[in-house]
């Protein structure tokens, strides 16, 4: 029993009604395609319809029969090496580099209108913009003193002081007693310090005696 094999998404990013596809000459120069030289362009080798058909990990131009849908030549499109090249005296005309086998042909094709151009080159450079998207993907920058959202996050620490609760505070210069004091207001005091304080409230710090007073004169 042979395995089920799903079929590949294909997007189709412009479709275009009427292209002509031409012979073109060998190119003279390294400086560019001229539409001029291809002949009488009223008289294309070729014409149909053309559409840029994306699949999973590539792009192809198909050259197909507009009535029969019969594929006449495919292209496929490499942003790291295009395979579409403007010629320098119109905007309306294209070489394509088409490989088969190993095998490379270059083929002109030719707009009727200027605006089917100018989509044809926004549905690939929108493409080729997409794909470097993939090749460098942006960086994900960490701001500093911020949790991670995949870190719960830790119980509040309570530290408020609970009914009956007390602390001591040492004071220097005063001696080894240590002066309890109650935050809650209970007017208790720790230590020997209470029976010494008894009478000036809670808390307080005890006041020393007064010298003796020098003995009076005869």
């Amino acid at each position: 029993m042979e395995e089920f094999v799903p079929d590949e998404i294909e997007s189709i990013l412009y479709i275009a009604r009427e292209i002509s596809v031409y012979r073109i000459p060998p190119l003279k120069a390294n400086e560019g395609h001229r539409a001029q030289e291809w002949g009488d362009l009223n008289q294309p080798l070729w014409k149909g319809r053309m559409r840029i058909v994306e699949k999973s990990n590539s792009v192809s131009l198909l050259f197909e029969d507009a009535q029969s849908g019969e594929l006449f030549a495919k292209a496929l499109y490499d942003p790291f090496r295009p395979s579409v090249e403007a010629v320098l005296d119109s905007s309306r005309y294209f070489v394509i580099r088409i490989e088969d086998s190993g095998r490379k042909a270059y083929i002109g094709m030719g707009f009727a209108e200027r605006s089917d151009s100018f989509d044809f080159n926004v549905a690939l450079q929108d493409y080729t913009k997409r794909w470097k998207a993939r090749l460098n993907p942006p960086l994900q920058t960490l701001e500093e003193d911020t949790a991670s959202p995949h870190i719960p996050p830790g119980p509040k620490q309570d530290y408020s002081l609970k009914d009956g609760q007390t602390f001591t505070i040492s004071i220097p210069g005063r001696g080894r007693p240590e002066i309890g004091s109650n935050l809650l207001g209970s007017g208790r005091v720790s230590g020997k310090a209470s029976s010494a304080n008894a009478g000036t409230g809670g808390g307080a710090v005890p006041l020393l005696p007064p010298p003796p007073s020098a003995p009076k004169g005869r």
